[in-house]
């Protein structure tokens, strides 16, 4: 899939472009798997987590763009050329480049990942993680989402083959397009907007 014009990316402090090794592994082959936990996870396992990450794309077959976050994944030597990693992006601007997104199912990602079109293969840490795991699947946007604790390549190659089924992908497609028309904000500002005249 050819990128399109992407701009900047937007910042807290500045605004500043993707990084050109990025655009490059983006456009350099199929649209890539993202996997990333944000601000949850063990430090302690970040390496072990990566590795295993690297194993089930290996496994599955994808290229893949991994995210550190805080803690639960760590750059490691000697990367595949398949894999690329990175502290954090937009998930805005990130998640439509993508062919599928594995996160913890924080509302925030899981969001991101809805309305960029993409399935979403939620590994919940705890909380909400697991109601947003389990929405996508009753959405048909993803697969039944894997346990942390349980967690292994086999099972984490398993659901990214079956998130990348042709019905899926048209799911998750499909409900991108539907919240990408919502004028939610908008409507929101009205309602409020009427309710102080």
């Amino acid at each position: 899939m050819p990128i399109k014009s992407v701009g900047v990316l937007p910042n807290v402090t500045h605004r500043r472009q993707p990084p050109q090794d990025l655009l490059d592994f983006l456009q350099a082959g199929k649209p890539l798997v993202y996997v990333g936990f944000g601000s949850v996870g063990d430090a302690s396992l970040a390496e072990q987590k990566t590795r295993l990450v690297i194993e089930a794309l290996k496994q599955s077959g994808q290229r893949g763009v991994l995210a550190t976050g805080w803690n639960a994944m760590t750059k490691i030597g000697n990367l595949p050329d398949t894999i690329y990693m990175i502290n954090s992006a937009p998930h805005s601007w990130l998640f439509p480049h993508m062919a599928a997104v594995v996160h913890h199912g924080g509302a925030g990602t899981t969001a991101a990942g809805f309305r960029a079109g993409v399935p979403s293969i939620i590994l919940p840490y705890g909380n909400d993680q697991f109601a947003w795991g389990l929405r996508a699947l009753e959405l048909g946007v993803g697969p039944r989402p894997l346990s942390q604790k349980r967690l292994t390549a086999e099972a984490l190659s398993g659901a990214i083959t079956a998130a990348l089924r042709p019905q899926v992908l048209a799911a998750a497609g499909a409900l991108g397009e539907k919240i990408r028309r919502e004028r939610g904000a908008e409507n929101a500002a009205e309602i409020i907007s009427r309710c102080w005249k």
